[in-house]
């Protein structure tokens, strides 16, 4: 009777995502969760730090809206460094893969070369 429910499935993820400011896909970029997670954390704290020391609360609000910022982007740059840096060496090691299956066994096979000039 009823058709495959799997065609549907990508559109219900598209709309169960969640985005920020209407352009950020937090649940599919790399880093954005964690990130706003993190900077959450650090604005209350930041936030109530300030009030307990000080008793002003539009200050601790303005410094919990500094805290925010400033330890997403914070978290957002390190983790994106960190991602980037993976991505290259995750490239690196399939090209390597690639070469060694592409050339093992033939000529061009650095350990082939490296076993016939030990035997000669």
């Amino acid at each position: 009777g009823i058709g495959p429910i799997h065609p549907l499935q990508p559109e219900e993820r598209q709309i169960g995502s969640v985005k920020l400011l209407g352009f950020l896909d937090v649940e599919n970029t790399p880093c954005a969760r964690h990130s706003i997670l993190y900077g959450s954390l650090g604005s209350a704290v930041a936030g109530f730090g300030h009030f307990l020391f000080t008793s002003r609360i539009r200050r601790s609000c303005d410094v919990g809206v500094g805290g925010f910022i400033l330890v997403t982007l914070g978290c957002w740059f390190h983790c994106r460094y960190n991602y980037a840096k993976q991505r290259i060496q995750e490239r690196i090691a399939r090209e390597e893969i690639k070469k060694k299956i592409l050339y093992e066994g033939t000529h061009l096979d650095p350990e082939r070369k490296h076993n016939g000039s030990s035997s000669n």
